[in-house]
């Protein structure tokens, strides 16, 4: 094995990945373009034949920066999940650039141009699985974060994850890592099972989320930072409460906030420029340790 793969899966095992082969081709794809130094990526994923596709943004200079991921929604519908987009949240992406932020945008297996199986499979409404679909969203953040971990632009120790609905479910269970892995979580509408039966308002076995919730409240070690927009019709303000109030009521610590309005949808609030400045307060309150000021210089 090259010294280079062997160092992934090194890096995986330590992040507490399970056996995880690393898959030929992972690094950068080409040269960087705009905006914000874009580049395209191939990152591990824990499934052995398929490496995720990613998008890298970086601020101007040499770094070494702090490296937020970004962990996308995802969908239980298979056609939908193959002809999803590569995800960019651009708009989040620059926010954090501005802010001194290494950005890496993973896209997990199941989902448009990494294709591969879908690891993150929930089950059926009546025996969803939502504590062990969130888990697996975790390992793979965590393993699509750590071949950027040992770049000599990262900065060394934990990273942030900001997750959104499914990711941001992945990013809850990540936050039961120590906090030299993860310095910082802020989870976006996080949940499982949303619009069931593509029915607003409408949450598969929520009981079950709720539950779920808490098992990942009486693992946490990492605070999180947890945002929806008043007019989320996929995990309503109302849930949301209930899924923060589980996970604190184990143990974890959550500062709970709703958002303004935002759109017709308030669930896609993250993935707008407006959106985003709405959340930006909130932003500020939970990354501020961390955002290196100017951007890009020490």
């Amino acid at each position: 094995m090259r010294p280079r793969l062997f160092c992934a899966v090194v890096i995986l095992a330590v992040l507490g990945v399970g056996t995880v082969a690393a898959q030929p081709g992972v690094g950068a794809q080409g040269p960087e373009g705009e905006p914000h130094r874009l580049q395209r990526w191939l990152v591990p994923s824990p499934d052995r034949a398929t490496a995720s596709h990613a998008l890298l943004f970086r601020p101007p200079g040499d770094g070494p920066f702090p490296l937020a991921v970004i962990a996308h929604a995802s969908t239980q519908n298979a056609l939908r999940r193959a002809q999803m987009p590569q995800p960019e949240y651009r708009a989040l992406a620059a926010w954090l650039v501005g802010r001194g932020f290494a950005v890496l945008v993973p896209e997990r297996p199941g989902h448009g141009a990494t294709g591969g199986g879908y690891l993150e499979d929930q089950g059926g409404c009546d025996e969803a699985d939502y504590a062990r679909a969130g888990r697996v969203t975790a390992d793979m953040i965590a393993a699509a974060a750590a071949p950027l971990r040992r770049q000599p632009f990262i900065r060394p120790g934990g990273i942030v994850v900001i997750g959104h609905s499914a990711g941001a479910w992945g990013a809850l269970a990540l936050a039961g890592r120590d906090a030299g892995e993860i310095a910082a979580v802020v989870a976006f509408a996080p949940g499982r099972g949303g619009h069931a039966n593509d029915i607003p308002d409408r949450v598969c076995a929520p009981q079950a989320l709720i539950s779920a919730a808490g098992e990942f409240g009486r693992a946490a070690r990492v605070a999180v930072t947890w945002l929806v927009a008043a007019n989320d019709s996929y995990f309503s303000p109302a849930l949301s409460q209930q899924l923060a109030d589980a996970f604190r009521g184990t143990g974890g610590k959550a500062d709970f906030r709703v958002l303004p309005a935002h759109g017709g949808e308030g669930h896609w609030l993250v993935e707008t420029e407006a959106g985003v400045a709405l959340a930006a307060p909130e932003l500020d309150r939970a990354l501020k340790a961390m955002s290196p000021s100017p951007a890009g210089k020490r």
